[in-house]
């Protein structure tokens, strides 16, 4: 069975799908829509998948968003590799809001984190040839795309790298503070 593990921040869920192993190798279901309904957030139907690959260890994506009314929801998991995934309250009425979660996925582990709207997210590659896999409850919409800049001493992640030894896109060094944030 499926094991659900939620946080002190209301939204975000980790998911531990139960794995059945045998001489064979491995099965699991990774997704099932009814069972993510019931028991994980009922309004939320995932409606694209996205694929990445990175090649570098330290390798950081994001943090990222989606604006409303195109605000996406997430669920990641790691195909080949691990990661350290983060979750970042963006919700400007959260009691949470700036805080974040932090877990590591990998292929091993099976782990998925789900990102629930209002929440910025982003990863670290935790070795070379990481793969990770998320299914996005709205469309890509490049005019409500937003980051928030993933090194802000306000948010307090504990990334496995430092500044120098990250490989970042020329996109994601310019998003701005948690405190330049215009929603």
């Amino acid at each position: 069975m499926t094991t659900i593990e939620r946080f002190t921040i209301e939204g975000p869920a980790l998911i531990h799908p139960k794995v059945h192993g045998d001489a064979r190798g491995q099965f699991f279901e990774a997704f099932r829509q009814d069972l993510f309904q019931r028991d994980v957030d009922p309004a939320i139907a995932f409606v694209q998948d996205n694929q990445s690959l990175s090649r570098p260890a330290g390798t950081v994506r994001g943090l990222h968003f989606q604006l409303e009314p195109r605000a996406q929801a997430k669920l990641v998991r790691v195909l080949r590799g691990a990661i350290l995934d983060v979750a970042v309250d963006i919700r400007p009425s959260s009691p949470t809001f700036g805080q974040h979660v932090a877990v590591t996925l990998s292929a091993e582990n099976h782990a998925q984190l789900y990102v629930p709207t209002g929440f910025a997210h982003g990863f670290c590659t935790l070795g070379p040839d990481t793969e990770v896999f998320y299914k996005t409850s709205d469309y890509y919409s490049p005019e409500h795309d937003r980051g928030l800049a993933w090194d802000d001493p306000a948010l307090g992640i504990a990334w496995p790298v430092g500044d120098t030894a990250t490989t970042l896109s020329d996109r994601d060094r310019k998003h701005p503070r948690l405190a330049d944030l215009a929603f």
